[in-house]
């Protein structure tokens, strides 16, 4: 049952990853796109080097973010449907 459980928690971690690069595509398309259509606007005062940065440290705080969602979804639902039946 350990390995079970591991397995289960380790699926959920993944699809908690899968999950964030879906979010991240999507906010990442929507925004620059902003950006292209009018920089000045949307910039917030950032020059595109800053926005490249930008991007990295959201990109591992996401990626973070994912993997942690879905560890603790995957040790929930676990509890939720193997041990409290």
């Amino acid at each position: 049952m350990a390995c079970k459980k591991k397995i289960y928690i380790a699926a959920f971690t993944f699809f908690g990853i899968l999950l964030q690069f879906l979010v991240h595509a999507i906010v990442e398309i929507w925004y620059i796109n902003l950006l292209t259509n009018d920089f000045e606007k949307y910039s917030l005062g950032f020059s595109w080097p800053q926005w490249y940065l930008i991007h990295h440290i959201g990109s591992v705080i996401l990626f973070i973010a994912g993997a942690v969602f879905g560890f603790w979804q995957g040790k929930f639902w676990w509890r939720k449907i193997y041990e409290k039946k």
